[in-house]
């Protein structure tokens, strides 16, 4: 008999969440707190020497003997550095202590991070300064408290700390647009976010044969599998056993830690999965996100399988995502990208709307550049993942409203009503958009969908975009609304507000028409009408992440103060290196895995060939199958060791690259070209040397492997 689990007693039981704190904290201490979190103003050391007093002995109670300032380097995980409560009392003894510096303010070594040039190595110091918008929690005996991170001149080093400057420009441009409406209550604006994960589950014993998944987290060889996904009977089928127990355990331990974990299923892929969360704010879903991806791993560990949260792991089968789903709210729970019952009459939705269409028109590469990785690369563009194009699915009836604006006629009116025919079944209402999985950024109801973030990404990066684009677009209404609204000389007129926001919907919604797609971005044809219509397609990384140092990008983020010009300049390079050296690494362990691994088991299973000829022969049996494999097999070997050769090759002239860019672009048009060569003949010897020769686990082994 299962474990009754009581969801609600035990959800958040190792959070030190608003309940904890009200229950832990002094009336006054609390109060000024909660001012902190939903005003950003700053504490008195006072306030953080309560807070943290009875953090420390909440988290005491709760077994923890350590604190963890926990922050997110421009590495993709998180990091931490784990410090005891105990001070020595002088008599030999030890008690446990904590006090508000230790809260506010850590100081790991931020020369050992990236920081693309921001610190030498022997410019060490570095700061983590706790966020109190995110809530510390208890992982494994250690307090785990939200940190930003920063160098010892004050730039970013970190992911959280321009997502949350992103999160003030957009509340801060929103409240403005709000006020027009004559909104006077909310007192912020929310990006909000729920990051569907998608992974794969693999047996712990087959990812340890094979190198290339240890490594580099994909295979960097396989042919396919005899059995795939063409027949479409894993999306949403039973879940196996093994899995099932799996997906309770990590239910388990996320709802401790406050994720709220809501949906499972399978995927469309053998032996893939997703998890998808209920929406929080950008900051803490981001936070929640990263907690998730370990805690996921973890799991797997415990269940003897392994985790993979690589975007590409199989070539040929689907690859994992990180559906970003983005919408805006009020602090007092209005969303704004619902459209109502009438979205034709909800002018402020409309409005909003239009900022976003704007956005994403007028900054696609930055979208772009948000998701681009090696890994993603593989991804994007495949039959599971949206293309490079960016563009804006919005649905039948919000593409009617905007046509209907533009050429001044109406919106007919559509059932909304779905009957099955079925007497037995209900009819229910149908909802105002269908669902587009082929556009990378999508209306789904009341929030947009951006597809195209890698399964193994920091949502940080992708928000951070979307936030501060739409800042700018709000930004920009809002200073020519405002100044309409007082051409009359009066403080605000509502008819010359109500006109001139009329002609802002129709000029902006004409304007960027060109953006929305609401077709098959699989079709070679969109690929024609998106050049027609002048939209980017950066198939690769290396031709999306320069334009982050644009000038309009540049212009973007210094005026919100998001980035600095040394921040962009900095991240530019990060990602750039990031880039190459992941293929470098791919490079090398796909040359160690031929020298290694498949050329002397070809050599082995061609001997083999050649010695059962030599038996037939000498009893006089033909023998001309076993030869003909035996050339076959020889041929490829010695394609695939000249391939391997010439690859080893370009890497030795790897050395000699000294510009970031340059060298980016040399480890994708010429190794990553070259190892897909190499790929191609070890994936067809794969075809015709014996299973029992064959030195690593196959595509079918590994995905069917979790029984």
């Amino acid at each position: 008999m299962s474990e009754i689990i009581d969801v609600a007693q035990i959800f958040g039981a190792d959070v030190f969440d608003e309940s904890t704190m009200r229950q832990k904290l002094p009336k006054e201490v609390f109060r000024k707190l909660k001012a902190t979190m939903n005003s950003n103003k700053e504490l008195d050391n006072s306030t953080a020497e309560s807070v943290a007093a009875a953090m420390k002995d909440w988290a005491v109670e709760k077994g923890a003997t350590h604190f963890t300032h926990w922050f997110q380097p421009m590495t993709n995980i998180t990091a931490e550095k784990h410090d005891s409560f105990i001070a020595p009392t002088g008599d030999g003894t030890v008690i446990m202590e904590f006090s508000g510096k230790e809260l506010v303010k850590g100081e790991p070594d931020a020369s050992s991070f990236p920081s693309g040039g921001i610190r030498a190595t022997f410019e060490a110091r570095g700061y983590t300064a706790w966020d109190p918008t995110s809530y510390a929690f208890i992982k494994d005996g250690t307090l785990y408290i939200p940190t930003a991170f920063c160098s010892y001149t004050g730039e970013a080093l970190d992911k959280k700390t321009p997502l949350l400057r992103s999160m003030d420009a957009l509340s801060e441009q929103g409240l403005r647009i709000l006020r027009l409406f004559g909104n006077s209550t909310s007192k912020r604006v929310v990006a909000t976010v729920g990051a569907e994960q998608e992974y794969f589950l693999i047996d712990k014993s087959v990812y340890e044969k094979r190198k290339d998944l240890i490594y580099t987290g994909r295979t960097l060889f396989g042919a396919p599998p005899l059995k795939g996904q063409e027949m479409d009977d894993h999306y949403f089928g039973a879940i196996n056993s093994r899995v099932h127990a799996y997906m309770r355990d990590l239910d388990n331990s996320l709802w401790r830690l406050g994720v709220m974990s809501k949906t499972e299923h399978n995927e469309v892929a053998p032996a893939q999965h997703e998890m998808a969360p209920i929406f929080t704010s950008a900051n803490a879903a981001a936070d929640q996100n990263q907690l998730t991806m370990e805690v996921m791993q973890k799991t797997a560990l415990r269940h003897g399988m392994v985790c993979l949260l690589h975007e590409k792991p199989f070539d040929g089968v689907n690859g994992s995502g990180k559906h970003d789903n983005w919408a805006l709210s009020t602090d007092d729970g209005q969303n704004l990208l619902n459209p109502g019952k009438s979205p034709m009459e909800n002018v402020q939705f409309l409005t909003f709307l239009a900022a976003v269409i704007k956005g994403v028109d007028e900054y696609p590469e930055l979208l772009r550049l948000s998701v681009a990785t090696a890994g993603n690369d593989h991804r994007l563009g495949g039959n599971e993942a949206p293309p490079a194009i960016i563009s804006v699915f919005l649905g039948e009836e919000l593409d009617a409203v905007v046509e209907a604006l533009i050429n001044g006629g109406t919106v007919p009116k559509k059932s909304a009503d779905l009957d099955l025919g079925v007497l037995a079944l209900p009819h229910f209402k149908k909802d105002t958009t269908d669902r587009n999985r082929t556009s990378p950024f999508a209306f789904t109801g009341n929030k947009f969908e951006f597809r195209s973030v890698g399964s193994s990404h920091n949502v940080a990066t992708a928000n951070i975009i979307l936030n501060t684009i739409v800042a700018e677009e709000l930004r920009q209404f809002a200073d020519e609304l405002e100044f309409a609204a007082a051409a009359d000389g009066e403080a605000f007129s509502r008819p010359a507000f109500e006109k001139a926001l009329h002609e802002l919907l129709v000029r902006t919604f004409k304007e960027h028409r060109r953006i929305l797609f609401n077709g098959n971005a699989y079709d070679e044809a969109w690929l024609d009408e998106a050049e027609r219509r002048g939209l980017p397609n950066l198939v690769s990384s290396v031709d999306a992440i320069p334009h982050f140092e644009d000038e309009k990008s540049m212009k973007l983020f210094t005026s919100h103060k998001v980035f600095t010009e040394r921040e962009i300049h900095a991240r530019t390079e990060i990602l750039l290196e990031n880039y190459y050296k992941t293929i470098n690494i791919e490079a090398h362990t796909a040359v160690d895995m031929v020298k290694h691994q498949y050329a002397p088991a070809v050599m082995a299973y061609a001997k083999f060939l050649c010695d059962a000829a030599m038996s037939k022969r000498s009893v006089g049996v033909d023998a001309v199958s076993e030869l003909d494999a035996a050339q076959n097999v020889t041929k490829l070997e010695n394609a695939m060791i000249a391939e391997c050769a010439e690859l080893d090759r370009l890497l030795g002239e790897t050395s000699g690259l000294s510009d970031v860019k340059e060298t980016a672009v040399f480890f994708h048009d010429k190794v990553l070209a070259k190892m897909n060569d190499v790929r191609a003949v070890v994936d067809e010897l794969e075809a015709f040397v014996g299973g029992e020769f064959w030195p690593v686990p196959t595509y079918g082994d590994i995905l069917f492997s979790v029984k």
